[in-house]
């Protein structure tokens, strides 16, 4: 589905020397329907917000949009658009892809997010909302106590969207740019990447790499990880399916099909050498893991005695405590 061209209206927080830190938008929409309308904002339609977005003046709407948005002197307003999914050439282009991703308008790895570190600040995220590192002394000389989250390009996501149905029991684990399925639980231990989350109810209590996507009613247990493509050479892209467990810090470097079973702290990278058992517990052959990639009902586990890898049939299911995952 193409949702663009897309135009959006937000508030930017701003350095001293005017650049922009981040985007909270409040208003996004395409030529078919609202994306996202945080405070009931008067829409006057999309085709007068791309004119508005670009360059087009119309004082009387900017004035009224800035008081239902309680625009500061250290805050920009900002009107943006995008015609098509290119990539990414400043920083309202970049926070906009991120709240595609985190609103579940578009799925992980749908949409181009190249050059999307180059485009966003490295920022001080406080409990006064967003400072440059730079300023950060002469702000808290400003406004006294200032407690400093972390120093980063990514925001926690629940400082700019709380996705409906989702538990997070530690917010700075899970970056903006999330994409979380209603009925999904990050516990303390889960981390999501932007560009990565759930495609169902799941319980996360490991991490999800970015551009890693989790099927339905999969369980990711305390510690587990899932490799990423952002650094270390991996271009697979890791995806795990529907009715899946991850054991406990196992970790993931092939894409896994519906209703496997990883062994807990069994790490099974592509390049693993993998001992095939027939249901008799019968060694077939040996294989690369990467040659299972995306097969169904595969149980991994690693042989006690002789230490290899063995993969055999899976005959268990996966069932989620379903008192765990009704997020209301």
């Amino acid at each position: 589905m193409n949702i663009f061209p897309l135009v959006a209206v937000g508030v930017s927080t701003l350095n001293s020397s005017n650049d922009l830190l981040d985007v909270r938008y409040h208003l996004i929409l395409n030529e078919d329907q609202e994306l996202l309308n945080t405070l009931n904002i008067d829409n006057p339609g999309f085709n007068s917000l791309y004119s508005m977005a670009s360059g087009e003046e119309n004082n009387e709407f900017f004035e009224s949009i800035s008081n239902t948005l309680s625009v500061t002197s250290r805050q920009k307003l900002i009107f943006h658009k995008i015609d098509k999914d290119v990539p990414i050439s400043n920083i309202c282009d970049a926070y906009l892809k991120l709240y595609l991703l985190s609103l579940k308008v578009s799925k992980p790895n749908s949409i181009n997010l190249e050059n999307i570190f180059g485009s966003l600040a490295n920022v001080a995220w406080t409990n006064l909302g967003p400072v440059d590192v730079k300023d950060l002394n002469l702000f808290r000389s400003r406004n006294g106590e200032v407690f400093v989250r972390s120093v980063d390009k990514f925001p926690c996501l629940t400082d700019y969207i709380i996705p409906e149905g989702v538990r997070i029991a530690d917010s700075s684990r899970v970056r903006l740019g999330a994409h979380l399925s209603e009925g999904t639980t990050v516990m303390h231990e889960g981390f999501v990447n932007f560009n990565a989350g759930t495609l169902g109810s799941a319980m996360i209590e490991g991490r999800i790499s970015a551009g890693v996507i989790i099927g339905k009613n999969s369980d990711l247990g305390g510690g587990c990880s899932t490799m990423g493509t952002l650094s270390g050479g991996n271009e697979v892209k890791i995806s795990v399916g529907e009715d899946c467990l991850l054991g406990a810090n196992s970790g993931l470097g092939i894409p896994l099909g519906n209703r496997c079973i990883l062994e807990a702290g069994l790490y099974l990278t592509g390049g693993s050498k993998v001992e095939i058992l027939n249901s008799k517990n019968e060694m077939i052959e040996t294989v690369k893991a990467s040659t299972l990639s995306g097969k169904d009902d595969l149980l991994f586990i690693r042989n006690s005695l002789t230490g290899a890898i063995q993969c055999k049939p899976n005959g268990k299911s996966v069932v989620l405590n379903e008192t765990l995952h009704k997020n209301d």
